[in-house]
């Protein structure tokens, strides 16, 4: 079983991928992926249904948009420079604790929508990153404890204005959170069919040349440590969205460095957890 959500932007439906590949729509059985659902046990009678065959579930269309595949987050809370090699590529310090920073909720996206390049914007960049999605209220968990708090695992893209990121003062969220920046998706994959979230390979295409290829396993803070770490600073609620952090390859980090332009198409993908796609346009 995989999560997904179908339909026009802001008006998706919830809805599953059965083992054999089946799309069912599970609207008539539950509202949507939301704080609720994860909160209230949605993810065990979501299973249940689906182990009881769907009853009145209607096929999904072929055609139907995907959305992403939980609805807005609460919060997305990202993770800088978890990888050593993308930490050298910019010439940075090499950072003995987590790089927390936070990407707006408005910035959410789904797996094929196209990203909007923004006004003024000149350095674009792309980063392919493990998403986890927290199945219920997490504040300040053990690290032996944190995987049981995750419902599950989806790729992500964390899209980057980096003039505005490093070049304009403040925070880093300025240049992380226009709209479009955090495509996720096209699934959900419950954390119960991911044995080892450290063990999985994360790729990103630019017009289908290979710029990043990594493992999982090469973060410095593990998935683990990264809820444990951050639960002890905030709690973290049903359906908000961590991003782990990116390996080496990005743009920026290219000597000379190759940022994005509108007709660009960027691909992203974990293993067994699908791939994303999204066009570059212009405002």
């Amino acid at each position: 079983m995989k999560l997904i959500r179908f339909g026009e932007p802001g008006r998706e439906e919830p809805g599953v991928i059965l083992e054999d590949g089946r799309r069912v729509d599970a609207s008539g059985q539950f509202h949507d992926y939301d704080e609720g659902f994860f909160a209230l046990g949605g993810m065990e009678a979501l299973q249940a249904w689906v182990d009881d065959g769907c009853p009145d579930g209607e096929p999904i269309p072929p055609g139907a948009r995907l959305g992403p595949p939980v609805e807005r987050p609460p919060k997305i809370v990202c993770v800088g420079k978890n990888y050593l090699e993308h930490a050298k590529e910019f010439d940075e310090e090499i950072p003995t604790e987590p790089v927390l920073f936070m990407k707006a909720n408005s910035a959410w996206s789904g797996p094929y929508d196209e990203v909007v390049r923004p006004r003024g914007s000149r350095k674009l960049d792309y980063e392919v990153e493990l998403a986890v999605v927290i199945g219920r209220t997490t504040r300040d968990v053990a690290e032996r404890d944190a995987l049981s708090h995750v419902a599950g695992y989806s790729v992500f893209c964390d899209y980057s204005e980096r003039a505005f990121q490093k070049e304009m003062g403040g925070q880093w969220v300025k240049g992380k959170s226009s709209d479009g920046f955090a495509p996720m998706g096209p699934w959900l994959t419950p954390a119960s069919q991911v044995p080892d979230p450290q063990g999985l390979r994360l790729w990103c295409k630019v017009n289908g040349e290979m710029r990043q290829n990594g493992w999982t396993g090469d973060m410095m803070h593990p998935v683990a440590f990264l809820i444990s770490y951050i639960s002890r600073f905030m709690s973290l609620l049903p359906g908000d969205v961590i991003a782990t952090g990116t390996p080496a390859g990005v743009g920026g980090g290219m000597k000379p460095p190759r940022f994005l332009d509108p007709g660009d198409c960027v691909e992203c993908g974990v293993e067994g957890l699908g791939e994303l796609k999204q066009r570059i346009v212009g405002t």
